[in-house]
């Protein structure tokens, strides 16, 4: 008797974004039950030279055609965040699987609604955290659940880059831009992550561009149920090289990891406690590997997901209050869907 073997899970792009190679195409290539096999581009030329560059098997003038494809299991979204909520919706109704980058949406209101859409649907829909699927990241979230920093009393993360100067969705309201909505999330989420609590808004100021919607650096302050103190820095404009980097303090030990964002990349963590100091360095297979495998047994088996849209929610409605609380032009839905 032969072995069964898993059917591959087909995956549709909706747009030709940057990171929609690492993210995607890379991996795809050395994980099994997994092909990418149609982009869509409003750009027909662009389209067309990126599925040629990438090896993907056809292009198409739409995100409405790749949606409505037949042959397309799922759909990944690396579009503007203006546009996650709506595709998203739009492919869930469309019974496709999906895997869209952060934040899941614009703000609250609209996150709610991906959310509500997707616990009517057999569907898997995932936020692409891809942190959050690397083993690294799980070890230091095991320290603080196993209590070996003893009573956590405070947690900061800094997320910190120097964006290269020049025309950027960042930088456009419209598009959903700003520091907070770029990096800010991943602030958010790892705080949460590390907690497993959801925390409340006690200060937030902003340094903003010339459009003072548009955070161009963000500081928050949050407190969680249990007491612990977070506090989360992030720009898009630093004036240091790189921060990438998450300190938490107990009374039993301190945790400092370096580069949580992208632990493939040199990451690293020194816990201290009574017992010593020990250091830990992350595997060098990319997170983005981790996520699509999880991805994929998620959309092909039924697998849980570590980020999927309840989650989403909840950072959104943190992203949502710190905004507020800044003084920060609320985003709002720029579609109908």
């Amino acid at each position: 008797m032969h072995a069964s073997v898993q059917p591959a899970l087909t995956i549709g792009v909706l747009g030709t974004a940057r990171i929609v190679r690492n993210a995607l195409l890379r991996p795809a290539r050395i994980i099994p039950s997994v092909e990418v096999t149609v982009v869509g581009s409003r750009d027909g030329a662009r389209g067309s030279e990126f599925a040629r560059r990438n090896g993907i098997g056809r292009s198409v003038v739409s995100y409405r055609a790749v949606v409505d494809d037949p042959t397309v299991d799922a759909i990944y979204i690396p579009l503007p965040n203006s546009q996650h909520a709506e595709w998203t919706i739009r492919a869930i109704r469309a019974g496709k699987h999906v895997l869209c980058e952060k934040p899941s949406a614009m703000t609250a209101v609209e996150s709610r609604r991906v959310a509500e859409t997707a616990h009517g649907s057999p569907v898997a829909v995932v936020q692409a955290f891809h942190y959050r699927y690397h083993p690294f990241f799980e070890r230091q979230r095991q320290h603080l659940a196993n209590g070996e920093l003893g009573q956590v009393r405070s947690i900061r993360v800094s997320l910190c880059v120097p964006l290269p100067p020049g025309p950027d969705i960042r930088w456009d309201y419209e598009l959903g831009g700003g520091a907070m909505m770029d990096l800010g999330c991943y602030a958010v989420h790892m705080l949460r992550s590390l907690t497993g609590e959801e925390p409340s808004v006690q200060s937030a100021a902003a340094l903003t561009v010339r459009d003072h919607r548009v955070d161009r650096a963000m500081k928050a302050d949050l407190r969680f149920p249990s007491g612990i103190a977070g506090r989360l820095t992030v720009s898009l404009r630093s004036a240091r090289i790189l921060t990438l980097s998450i300190r938490v303090v107990g009374d039993a030990g301190t945790l400092h990891i370096l580069n949580p964002l992208m632990p493939h990349l040199f990451g690293r963590s020194r816990l201290r406690n009574g017992a010593g100091v020990r250091i830990d360095h992350a595997e060098r297979r990319p997170s983005y590997s981790y996520q699509l495998e999880a991805f994929r047994d998620a959309a092909l088996s039924g697998a849980p997901v570590r980020t999927g849209m309840d989650d989403a929610l909840a950072t959104m409605r943190v992203i949502d209050e710190v905004y507020a609380t800044a003084g920060i032009t609320p985003r709002t839905s720029m579609a109908e869907f």
